[in-house]
């Protein structure tokens, strides 16, 4: 488990939210599948839902139209996830400089930070958050919250380069998969915050989400009887996977982590 009460360092995945045309319903999935119960606020752009595990922040849900829900230009759908900045002004101009695109100005959300929606040289998707009464998801690294994020996408070469200019991260390989095009982001003080899989086979570039969970095979169970989809829990390097989609098409994964006396 991993308490979280300060700001992340420049870059480290902080927070992640999601846009879903029928809120009520969303809540009902994510409940059944986390356990989460929920906070309603408002800011400038619209109310939000937080949700909550054990009383801490864990994510956010956004109410909109299907036409204006969270999908890549493939129609597919994905958990937004956040970039921590202490200045979200000065970062987005330079992800313009770097080749990168503003696609929403920074704005405030209510107390809880500022953000600024934007898209990397290959055109995935992210956001960035400087924190202020919310640092980011208070709770991570524990079932039913946040563990980890990924970029998949095609052409992996500029996106490498411009999340190292960007965020000064370093790029290494990865013994544990051999035959796999993929490449850790370090932070400059060595901490893996992700990594950049290329995959050449992908239909676009695209920010994925694992949610840590006890159990994976009892996670696939709840999530079909909850109106999702899943896929078929296999055991990878890291632990127990599963590929989940939720009752709009937004697609996410499960991982159960072996114990550390494992």
């Amino acid at each position: 488990m991993s308490k979280v009460s300060t700001n992340q360092p420049l870059g480290t995945p902080t927070w992640i939210d999601l846009g879903v045309p029928d809120l009520d319903r969303a809540k009902a999935f994510y409940r059944a599948l986390f356990g989460w119960e929920y906070e309603e606020r408002s800011a400038a752009t619209g109310p939000f839902t937080l949700c909550l595990l054990r009383g801490q922040r864990v994510a956010a849900l956004r109410h909109v139209t299907a036409a204006d829900a969270d999908a890549d230009a493939e129609g597919e759908s994905w958990w937004h996830v956040h970039l921590a900045t202490d200045d979200c002004d000065r970062t987005a101009k330079q992800i313009v400089v770097s080749g990168g695109t503003v696609l929403v100005p920074p704005a405030d959300v209510a107390d809880l930070g500022r953000t600024a929606v934007v898209a990397d040289p290959t055109g995935a998707r992210f956001s960035l958050w400087q924190g202020r009464t919310l640092a980011g998801c208070e709770l991570v690294n524990e079932p039913c919250a946040l563990v980890r994020n990924d970029l998949a996408c095609p052409d992996p070469g500029p996106a490498r380069r411009f999340y190292a200019t960007v965020f000064d991260f370093t790029l290494d390989g990865n013994d544990d998969l051999p035959g796999f095009d993929f490449t850790f982001l370090r932070r400059p003080d060595g901490h893996e915050i992700g990594g950049v899989f290329g995959d050449p086979a992908a239909p676009a570039s695209r920010w994925q989400t694992v949610f840590e969970v006890a159990d994976t095979d009892d996670l696939v169970a709840r999530a079909v009887a909850a109106g999702g989809t899943a896929g078929t829990p296999e055991d990878a390097p890291y632990g127990r996977m599963a590929a989940i989609t939720d009752p709009f098409g937004t697609s996410f994964s499960v991982i159960t982590r072996p114990s550390p006396a494992s």
